[in-house]
């Protein structure tokens, strides 16, 4: 009928209108901004600028169809609040004319939907408007009790593509909020509803059951008080269920059920739906039976519960999550505790059955909610005239109680695979959190744990629940940090699909940041806090520690991507890693060489002559070590930088000495990955950061925050890459076998790693400012070790200053020396 408004201005308005919750200045703007646009009255002979005004306010909403309208309702109720006090009220006024207009309009697209050609795009348009006015209901129902009258044909409506049932849906649900308002409406008008409702309920699917039942609830509860007729409804399903339920008690392996199975889903989701709205053991529907419904219909659909279809199954289940809406006490029931329980926690449990049991408690939790905040409201009407306590106290109890049952269950959904299943479990936890159910610190490590999900609104939904918990009580993210680390691992664990490829901690993108980055940026700000929170992480890489080797790559990936501001904060690591590198290392070492002596011991007594070839070749024995030590710096330098031939002579002399059982290699080998990691993470940060080995071993934690408080200057290209640990992963050599090419390797990177500690202290600077022996000794080791790449991400750097650069343990030596 009318031109359609140019995308381009409803694209900007949909861009725009979602700032609504922002921070105060950009809320403002755009309550402002739509004031203007949309919700300024119109003069009443303007009608070209009012359907203007119509066709981009539901061009908008027809947009955000996907997205939802939390949006609108936020504005609305914004601009509304802004002008309660005062005695003009343009606000409501262009509310009032906005709705009048988009009923004419509705009109108008009926009318034209006889026109074949344009059928599709008046339907689109007659939907965006009869949802535009649903909003309007939701916030002020009283716009429209003048035209319910109006809006009830519709429920008529013949059904054959999805507009229609949306135009259903929308007006039950205008409906629902709108007659209760109206003041002596017509017997006639009232049964009119009632009876289109119920053809409704008999005759479609679960969304229109839904609307429906819960318009008639409305209806029948507020108004009419029609019981006997939702009775007869009720009987008549109920009734269904419970012979399809003796059926199948007789013979499971019946036909009966299976030819039944349409009927059988209804049933179970009709006498949910009707148990959620009407409460059946009143009075004022079973009359004087003494019979318990509540407790018949739980019998019944818990029986369903168990049976083989999933489906049914399922339906079952979405029974009974409406039932517990009206009767939450149902909740606390052994059998009730036992299904939702154990569909949560069994890993081989259906995904459909999982999302179906959190969807009910995100359902029981919203209408909780809702129901607390209609009680809030009414008690400020009274609040003046009467003294009542707080309204709601029971029902909040009752909620605790319920998510206390089931709260660990619902967080260990958050290690799926299924992303859907985190969703509504994240959901279930911030409803609860935000409903103050439970204490908020039991669930902090989850909530880091999802924040490193691979989708980002549920990143966001969970870094936000963080904040909230943050503002109102400070300490509890530090006091759960390494414990969230730790968990995020297990989150990534599970949601990762290819289990031979090791759980890395940044993100596969452009950034590389660390996926616990938003988790430090809370920390980072209180420096005690950050110290203690690097300080553990470090920490778990000891060799005491036991921790595994992929978790340490995990953490090492995290502590090389962190948001680092300041040069304090990397600095601070480095110089934790070369204390932890000094007294582990060296652990690792002597554990080494004891075992090896021990096992030859064990297998046979060598003689003397073998002792001695064997202590003076491995490399491992003081001998050597002595004489090294003892020999003039020169003569170190020739040593240390020996020919490859030395190299192997050195291999071969420890592989004569290696004893049969092979367990102490593989320890070893397991055990140094958290030393190598955390050399890699030094060599990384110096080359990221820039830093000379001089400024790092000249740095103090316990100087002044200033001296350090200069901000970072990153370097681009610089990726964290530990190539041995990767292989190590990759390989499974934990579990492999192990073989003499196995063997040897580990047996290199021993020597590699001896060689490193020998020489982790350095030399006093060589004369004529020469780099010493130590020096190229220790460079030689790390790179061997490091996996020998380039020199940007291996080697260490000695470049900017040579004369500095003797320490590749840097801070380790001025620790020692202060």
């Amino acid at each position: 009928i009318e031109q359609p408004t140019f995308p381009k201005i409803t694209e900007m308005c949909v861009k725009m209108i979602r700032r609504v919750n922002d921070e105060e200045g950009i809320k403002k703007l755009v309550n402002e901004t739509f004031q203007k646009l949309w919700f300024t009255p119109t003069p009443h002979h303007d009608k070209e600028a009012m359907t203007r005004k119509i066709l981009n306010i539901t061009d908008v909403v027809a947009a955000c169809r996907d997205t939802g309208y939390d949006w609108f309702e936020q504005l609305l109720q914004n601009l509304l609040k802004s002008e309660e006090d005062a005695s003009y009220k343009p606000v409501k006024k262009a509310c009032t004319q906005l709705v009048d207009n988009l009923v004419e309009h509705i009109l108008k697209y009926e009318e034209s939907l006889s026109d074949s050609d344009n059928r599709a795009v008046n339907s689109g348009r007659l939907v965006a408007c009869i949802t535009t006015l649903f909003l309007f209901s939701k916030i002020r129902p009283q716009l429209m009790v003048k035209h319910a009258m109006t809006m009830q044909p519709y429920l008529a409506t013949k059904c054959s593509t999805q507009n229609d049932f949306m135009v259903i849906c929308n007006v039950a649900k205008i409906l629902e909020l709108v007659v209760p308002l109206m003041e002596h409406p017509s017997e006639t008008f009232l049964a009119t509803i009632e009876e289109d409702l119920m053809k409704l309920i008999i005759k479609y699917g679960m969304t229109v059951v839904q609307h429906c039942v819960s318009c008639l609830g409305s209806v029948v509860n507020k108004v009419t008080q029609n019981y006997k007729f939702v009775w007869a409804c009720f009987n008549r399903y109920y009734g269904a269920l419970s012979k399809l339920k003796s059926q199948h008690q007789e013979d499971p392996n019946s036909t009966i059920v299976t030819a039944n199975k349409p009927a059988l889903l209804r049933s179970l989701f009709t006498v949910g739906a009707l148990c959620r709205h009407f409460d059946f053991d009143h009075e004022d529907f079973k009359g004087n039976s003494k019979v318990n419904i509540k407790d018949k219909v739980l019998e019944l659909l818990m029986y369903f519960t168990k049976h083989s279809d999933e489906e049914v199954q399922t339906k079952a289940i979405i029974g009974l999550g409406f039932a517990f809406i009206q009767h939450p006490s149902l909740m606390f029931e052994q059998e009730v505790k036992t299904l939702y329980n154990s569909i949560l926690s069994d890993k081989n449990c259906s995904v459909n059955l999982k999302i179906q049991v959190l969807k009910n408690l995100q359902t029981y939790l919203q209408e909780e909610d809702t129901r607390m905040q209609q009680a809030d409201r009414d008690w400020k009407k009274v609040a003046k005239q009467e003294d009542l306590k707080e309204m709601g106290d029971i029902s909040s109890g009752m909620s605790s109680s319920i998510m206390q049952l089931y709260l660990k269950q619902v967080l260990e959904a958050f290690f799926h695979t299924q992303s859907n299943v985190r969703h509504f479990a994240l959901n279930v936890i911030a409803l609860t959190l935000n409903q103050g159910l439970i204490h908020p610190v039991q669930c902090v490590p989850y909530l880091i744990a999802m924040g490193t999900d691979p989708e980002p609104s549920m990143r966001n939904k969970a870094d936000q629940q963080l904040v909230e918990i943050d503002k109102k009580y400070a300490g509890f993210i530090h006091m759960k940090a390494v414990a969230g680390m730790k968990m995020s691992y297990q989150v990534q664990q599970a949601i990762n699909t290819c289990p031979k490829d090791p759980v890395r901690g940044f993100r596969h993108d452009e950034s590389s940041s660390a996926l616990c980055s938003h988790l430090y940026s809370m920390i980072r700000g209180n420096r005690q806090h950050r110290r203690a929170f690097l300080i553990s992480l470090l920490n778990l890489f000891d060799d005491t520690a036991k921790t595994e080797v992929n978790m340490l790559l995990y953490i090492a990936d995290n502590l090389a991507c962190f948001p680092y501001q300041t040069q304090e904060e990397p600095l601070f690591i480095m110089h934790h890693i070369d204390i932890t590198l000094s007294v582990s290392g060296s652990n690792l070492l002597q554990s080494f060489k004891e075992s090896m002596v021990k096992d030859k011991k064990k297998e046979r007594k060598p003689s003397s002559d073998e002792e001695t070839e064997s202590d003076s070749n491995s490399g491992s024995e003081s001998e050597s070590e002595d004489e090294a030590s003892k020999a003039p710096r020169r003569l170190r330098k020739r040593v240390d930088s020996d020919s490859d031939s030395d190299e192997e002579n050195d291999i071969n002399a420890v592989m004569k000495c290696l004893p049969e059982n092979s367990a102490p290699l593989i320890e070893f080998a397991n055990v140094s990955q958290g030393i190598l990691l955390l050399l890699m993470l030094k060599q990384h940060l110096k080359n990221l950061c820039g830093f000379s080995d001089s400024k790092i071993q000249k740095y103090s934690p316990s100087e002044s925050a200033k001296v350090y408080d200069k901000a970072i200057n990153r370097k681009t290209g610089v990726h964290f890459h530990p190539k041995q640990t990767l292989d190590f992963l990759r390989s499974d050599m934990a579990n492999s076998k192990i073989t003499e090419e196995v063997k040897r390797s580990i047996v290199k990177q021993y020597l590699d790693f001896k060689l490193l500690m020998e020489h982790l202290d350095p030399d006093e600077e060589e004369e004529d400012g020469e780099v010493s022996a130590s020096t190229n000794a220790r460079n030689k080791a790390i790179t061997s070790l490091l996996g020998g790449g380039s020199p940007k991400n291996n080697a260490a750097e000695t470049e900017d200053d040579e004369s500095d650069g003797e320490d590749r343990g840097g801070g380790t030596s001025g620790v020692r020396r202060r």
